[in-house]
């Protein structure tokens, strides 16, 4: 009698959490919080730095477009423009 006490209290010794079930494995812990880094601020009295990129090309559409304009604004007519823009665009 004390032998199937003992061997019932045994089955009891797993504990399952609520919503859990034997084949579930056990959750992961969670993830560290992020860090959080203040912004740099600009000082006052420091330097300005420059931007010494060069300016982006135009497309060759946009040069197209403005030899075109160019042309009509100097009264060209359609065939003289088509071969102004021409000229002008492969500059």
């Amino acid at each position: 009698m004390m032998a199937a006490l003992l061997t019932a209290n045994a089955a009891f010794a797993q504990v399952i959490p609520p919503g859990g079930s034997l084949l579930n494995p056990p959750l992961p812990p969670p993830p560290p919080p992020p860090r959080i880094e203040a912004p740099v601020i600009p000082q006052m009295d420091a330097p300005t730095t420059q931007n010494y990129a060069p300016a982006p090309q135009p497309s060759f559409s946009d040069r197209i477009t403005s030899c075109l304009d160019e042309a009509a604004a100097n009264g060209l007519g359609p065939s003289a423009r088509a071969a102004y823009s021409r000229a002008c665009a492969n500059q």
